[in-house]
C-alpha cells in the first residue's frame, strides 16, 4: 500500500531552515491571519487547535478561512474533549466537507477524565472514520522533553504504535512536537528516533517571538523545560524578565546543526498569540539567511 504525500514541501530539499515552515492558530485568530496572509507562501500548512472554551462551529470557520484565504487547513482533534462518537462524526465531516480538509492532527486533551468515549488519540484513530473521509496525513504529538504522564519508553511504545496504525490504514504519519527552548534535547530526541527505524517527517516545534513572561507561563503549562542554563542558550536571562525574545539561536543552531541523520525534518511555529509578529519574524529570518 502507498502512503500519501503529506504535503509538496516534503518533496523537495528546504531552501533555508524556515522553507516549509507550518503554523498554528486558535479559532480567535481569524483577523490575525487575515493580517499575516499577504506574508505567508500559498498552500503553507496551519493547525486549528481544539481549546476548551470554544464551540465547533467557531474552529470551522478558522479551518474554512485558513483554506479560503490559500493555505493547507489541518485542525486539532482533542480525542478527551470530544462527548460521544457523533460530535467526532460531525466535526470530522464539517471541515471536510467545508473547507476540503485532507490533513488532521490528533492529541489525547488535557483533562484528566474523558468528556466522552475516546479515551486518547489512537481510540480515534481506530474508528476508522479519517481514512472513510478521505484523510491523507495524520499528525500526531512528539515529546522530546517527555510526558507528564509517560515513562520514557511508553512514549516510544505509544509513539511508534501510533505510526505503524496511522501507516497500516493508508495514510501518511507526521509526527509534531512540543515546543522548547533547548536545541540539544531536540537533536538527541530525532537521533534516537531515526535509531529506532521511524523514518517519519518531523515537524519540530519553534516557539515564536513572544514577551518573555508569555513564553515562561506557556513553558510551565505545557511542562517544557525553561531551567537558567535552557534559556540562557535561548537569549533570556530569568534575572530580567522584560522584554520580548525570538527563537534565533535556537532556529541558527537547528540550521547549522541538522544533519542526515536526523531525517526529513521542518518547523512548526507556535505563534502564542502573536500571529503576524511570528510571520514577520520567520521572513526577516529567511531574509537574512
Amino acid at each position: 500500500m502507498s502512503i500519501p504525500v503529506i504535503h509538496p514541501n516534503w518533496d523537495r530539499p528546504p531552501a533555508g531552515i524556515t522553507d516549509g515552515y507550518s503554523l498554528e492558530i486558535t479559532a480567535k485568530d481569524v483577523e490575525s491571519l487575515r493580517e499575516a496572509a499577504p506574508m505567508i507562501a500559498p498552500e503553507t500548512p496551519i493547525a486549528v487547535t481544539f481549546l476548551p472554551g470554544e464551540e465547533a462551529p467557531a474552529r470551522i470557520a478558522a479551518t474554512k478561512a485558513v483554506r479560503e484565504l490559500g493555505f493547507e487547513p489541518m485542525p486539532h482533534f482533542s480525542a478527551r474533549r470530544i462527548r460521544s462518537h457523533e460530535e467526532f462524526q460531525s466535526y470530522l465531516s464539517a471541515v471536510v466537507n467545508e473547507a476540503g480538509v485532507r490533513r488532521c492532527f490528533v492529541i489525547a486533551g488535557d483533562p484528566e477524565q474523558p468528556e466522552g468515549p475516546f479515551e486518547d488519540s489512537s481510540a480515534l484513530i481506530a474508528t476508522g472514520a479519517f481514512e472513510r473521509a478521505g484523510i491523507r496525513a495524520i499528525g500526531i504529538g512528539g515529546h522530546p522533553e517527555g510526558h507528564p504522564n509517560m515513562t520514557e519508553a511508553q512514549c516510544w511504545e505509544v509513539l511508534e504504535r501510533k505510526c505503524a496504525d496511522i501507516a497500516a490504514r493508508g495514510m501518511a504519519p507526521l509526527i509534531v512536537t512540543q515546543f522548547g527552548f533547548d536545541t540539544d534535547r531536540f537533536l538527541a530526541w530525532l537521533r534516537e528516533l531515526r535509531a529506532r527505524g521511524i523514518e517519519h517527517p518531523v515537524r519540530i516545534g519553534v516557539p515564536g517571538p513572544a514577551g518573555i513572561k508569555t513564553l515562561l507561563r506557556f513553558a510551565a503549562r505545557c511542562g517544557v523545560g525553561a531551567s537558567a542554563s535552557v534559556m540562557a542558550k535561548y537569549g533570556i536571562s530569568l534575572t530580567r524578565l522584560i522584554g520580548t525574545a525570538g527563537p534565533d539561536k535556537l532556529v541558527d543552531r537547528l540550521a547549522t546543526d541538522f544533519g542526515s541523520e536526523h531525517g526529513r525534518v521542518r518547523l512548526h511555529f507556535y505563534p502564542f498569540g502573536g500571529l503576524v509578529r511570528t510571520v514577520e519574524w520567520i521572513n526577516d529570518y529567511a531574509a537574512r539567511h
